[in-house]
């Protein structure tokens, strides 16, 4: 790809907005730098969507998005929204940009910088050096499976209902893209399902195991969704690459994010069969934080980073920003999520200005 980018700019709610600029500033500080040339563009999104044009995902921000190199997207939701629709709630524009643009992979890596080992709610020992990939798979399973709504039974009892589905090909898929994870980490794949219960993760188990046997050098093992959660706070240290479907990928790499310290630290990447993908950090919009310049942009930044790496081919660009989010970090900055004693407490622009400042 060529080193000249369109990207994408989709801000949010809640502190979206705040963080997504301080990402946009490591940006641009690269392109003054010379490591790439940028074009952005900014468009409505979530809430600020549903204002704009009377829809979470206006039909200008999704054709920017499919017009685009990649996408930096903030966070959606809006609690003075809730009464709306399900199909108009902020949090439907993620759900439609990952269908619309088939980001079926979502990776999110966990690992502790070595100045939050304290910051964890687990043991410094338990944590220390953790580095983990989940790899949740992102446009199949109860949230997109049909049949799915509430009904009126004959007695007159509402009953609600899902349907958790997966296609052969669609796990096959997404195996594939943890094996070669694994082959450029630790060699390690656990695949987690439930499939003592549910027959959609039986197969998921079958087709996991038979995809295993292509890659000989990569240690398949399987662990049910119960067990895993337990393990990731008992021995987290003893998984690489995890994956799984898209509910039980949702819960474990959320609980996950606790073992860093903050959740104001994790960066995820949602990619489609090409590697276009969309990067946002994985917490929400946390509206009761929005505007005070207290929220943590580290994971948007972070995730600007694998915009670079994943979709844009530039490993050194990406690098810099990893070794400046490290050196800030060492230097003691801290956003009030990670403050611990003896750190020096900043908000959300002063942490931007320090992790640009690194990049010199």
């Amino acid at each position: 790809m060529s080193t000249h980018l369109k990207l994408a700019v989709l801000p949010g709610d809640g502190i979206g907005p705040e963080i997504t600029q301080q990402a946009v500033r490591v940006l641009e500080r690269l392109a003054a730098q010379g490591h790439l040339s940028l074009t952005l563009e900014q468009a409505p999104v979530g809430g600020a969507g549903y204002r704009a044009s009377g829809h979470p995902l206006p039909e200008a921000t999704l054709r920017l998005a499919k017009s685009s190199d990649a996408i930096l997207f903030g966070a959606v939701g809006d609690f003075s929204l809730d009464n709306l629709a399900r199909e108009l709630r902020p949090e439907q524009a993620i759900l439609g940009l990952r269908q619309e643009l088939e980001l079926f992979a979502n990776l999110r890596p966990a690992m502790i910088y070595p100045e939050l080992a304290g910051a964890s709610t687990l043991k410094p020992e338990v944590v220390s050096g953790l580095d983990i990939m989940i790899i949740r798979e992102l446009t199949g399973d109860i949230y997109f499976g049909k049949p799915r709504g509430i009904r009126v039974l004959d007695n007159g009892e509402r009953e609600g209902f899902d349907t958790m589905v997966y296609r052969e090909s669609e796990i096959v898929r997404i195996g594939r893209v943890a094996f070669e994870a694994a082959r450029k980490r630790g060699h390690r794949v656990c695949s987690v399902d439930k499939a003592n219960v549910l027959e959609t993760t039986q197969l998921w188990r079958d087709v996991m195991t038979t995809l295993g046997k292509e890659y000989p050098d990569v240690a398949l093992s399987h662990m049910y969704v119960d067990n895993a959660a337990m393990q990731l706070l008992k021995d987290p240290k003893q998984f690489d690459v995890l994956v799984t479907g898209n509910m039980f990928g949702d819960i474990l790499s959320d609980e996950a994010s606790m073992l860093t310290g903050s959740i104001g630290m994790l960066p995820s990447a949602s990619l489609d069969a090409r590697n276009k993908g969309l990067y946002e950090p994985i917490h929400g919009s946390a509206p009761d934080i929005a505007g005070k310049n207290l929220a943590n942009p580290l994971a948007t930044i972070l995730s600007a980073a694998m915009l670079l790496r994943y979709s844009c081919g530039l490993a050194q660009a990406a690098d810099k920003i990893e070794s400046a989010v490290r050196k800030t970090l060492a230097s003691g900055m801290a956003t009030p999520d990670i403050y611990r004693e003896g750190c020096q407490r900043v908000g959300t622009v002063e942490m931007g200005d320090a992790v640009i400042a690194a990049l010199a």
